[in-house]
């Protein structure tokens, strides 16, 4: 199963502040660690909400707002994909990450194909497939 793990914004994260190099060097051999294990599939921070921006869709209409954004609690400071075989192999992984200071992770299954039943035929699971291989075989 896949899950993604959801590392919450802070104050320092949201004014741009970078990691202490310690706790950064330390993250640095805890995801090597997953690597190892085959666990990890992606990982990246993400910079703050003031260089980017929310859209809204409302039928046709596109409603852009600058950031920042007000609300840190609800905001998104990083995140990783992983590949673990249950959400409790996850936990346990999870438990070992190196973070301290209040730091708030949420962590959520991803849908795989088989979760939406019959709404996914053969002609769907192949089309998949080769948006998948096409994706792996890109430039860069």
């Amino acid at each position: 199963m896949r899950v993604m793990v959801l590392v919450k914004a802070s104050k320092d994260s949201e004014a741009g502040v970078m990691p202490d190099p310690e706790v950064f060097a330390k993250m640095g051999v805890y995801n090597e660690e997953l690597i190892k294990a085959g666990i990890l599939l992606a990982a990246e921070g993400l910079q703050p909400t003031s260089k980017g921006l929310r859209m809204r869709f409302s039928g046709s209409e596109r409603a852009i707002t600058d950031g920042p954004f007000a609300e840190t609690k609800e905001l998104l400071a990083g995140f990783w994909l992983w590949q673990v075989k249950s959400f409790d192999e996850a936990v346990e992984w999870l438990k070992r990450a190196p973070f301290d200071g209040g730091t708030e992770i949420e962590l959520r299954p991803v849908f795989e194909m088989e979760d939406f039943g019959d709404m996914v035929t053969p002609e769907r699971s192949e089309r998949k497939e080769n948006l998948r291989a096409a994706f792996e075989k890109r430039p860069g």
